[in-house]
């Protein structure tokens, strides 16, 4: 455990017990976003860590439940201090968000990288294609159909809708991570071994897991904390940018992503697409199965509305997105154009955000 590592989570919980002491000002603000954003690293880390001495496939399952529940801190915290009708759509924005960075941006990424350097690299059929059809029911429950249904005004499930919808996800995710985790554990496992890392990479100590443990669950609570005391912040900043609202929801999921895009790129780049598509496909699904529950009973609790339905140009783009995923992931091999396309369509998200 190298000093930066521990001392970063200690500093965010020190500068959070400082923000709720005192009004945060510029210089405080300023210091607090950075504690914010060393400690989603920081937290990453210790869960890579856990990860690594876990093994595959619970490694990228703990990756994606230490990302899922800063996402849902974040989306709270920021329904805590916004208004009701100012973040009835920001679970929808940050989930939709999430799903287009991994499935293109990641994804994308991934394979343009991993071909430039290999040229052709393999995974196993039989997790992607799992793992892409637990997403595209979870989306459609979650982000498709409240723009479709009548019982509730507007795009917005009623109490008993949203019940189901949640019931669901869980339901949904579960048993993805059962197949993963126990009844086909082998078809999360790369194919070959050549480039597995773990080979000649050896796990942490049982004593240095548990350590890193400690300070994951240390850094989750500076993240919440700091979300916390941030939110009207990033909401006036944005405001003053004249950015729209949705762009919210976009911060949110790079902010959460950006720690575990890193090391879906890198494991890319040595070879090792399997563990990239875990990844991606695991945080995807975390991110609707684990947040829609989430956030179902933030809005009970609180007494909020939550839009859920997508517009027509994020419905065009989320089915364009599992089209040219179905593709991608048809045939175990990959190919420079198979990224290309994939960056274009995470382009095209990031530019109609900002021009609608």
């Amino acid at each position: 455990m190298t000093h930066w590592t521990w001392a970063v989570p200690v500093a965010g919980l020190a500068l959070l017990i400082a923000a709720l002491r005192v009004p945060p000002g510029a210089l405080l603000g300023f210091a607090c976003a950075a504690g914010l954003i060393g400690s989603v690293i920081a937290s990453v880390h210790h869960a890579e860590v856990v990860a690594h001495r876990v093994g595959e496939p619970f490694g990228t399952l703990i990756l994606a439940v230490a990302i899922t529940i800063i996402e849902v801190a974040l989306i709270v915290s920021m329904m805590l201090a916004g208004g009701a009708a100012d973040t009835a759509a920001l679970a929808r924005d940050t989930i939709f968000s999430a799903v287009m960075i991994i499935c293109n941006g990641v994804v994308g990424i991934c394979l343009l990288l991993g071909s430039l350097r290999h040229h052709e690299q393999v995974f196993r059929l039989e997790s992607a294609n799992s793992g892409l059809a637990t997403l595209i029911a979870l989306a459609t429950l979650s982000l498709v159909l409240p723009s479709f249904t009548v019982s509730a005004p507007g795009p917005s499930y009623t109490s008993a809708q949203l019940a189901f919808a949640a019931a669901a996800s869980l339901i949904l995710w579960g048993t993805f991570v059962f197949v993963q985790t126990v009844r086909h554990r082998d078809y999360f496992l790369p194919a070959g071994n050549s480039a597995d890392e773990n080979l000649h990479a050896e796990p942490p100590t049982v004593r240095a897991a548990w350590a890193s443990f400690g300070v994951l669950l240390i850094s989750l609570v500076a993240v919440v904390g700091l979300a916390k005391v941030l939110s009207p912040s990033i909401e006036r900043a944005v405001a003053a940018a004249g950015a729209p609202k949705t762009t919210i929801g976009i911060a949110i999921a790079l902010l959460v992503l950006l720690p575990e895009t890193w090391a879906a790129v890198r494991a890319a780049y040595a070879d090792r697409l399997q563990t990239s598509i875990n990844l991606a496909l695991g945080s995807a699904l975390a991110s609707i199965g684990l947040t829609i529950p989430a956030v179902a009973l933030a809005a009970v609790l609180l007494d909020r509305q939550l839009v859920l339905g997508l517009g027509p140009k994020e419905l065009v783009l989320l089915m364009l997105t599992f089209l040219v995923a179905a593709f991608t992931l048809a045939t175990g091999r990959t190919n420079i154009m198979l990224g290309a396309v994939h960056v274009v369509i995470f382009a095209a998200f990031v530019f109609l955000a900002f021009v609608p």
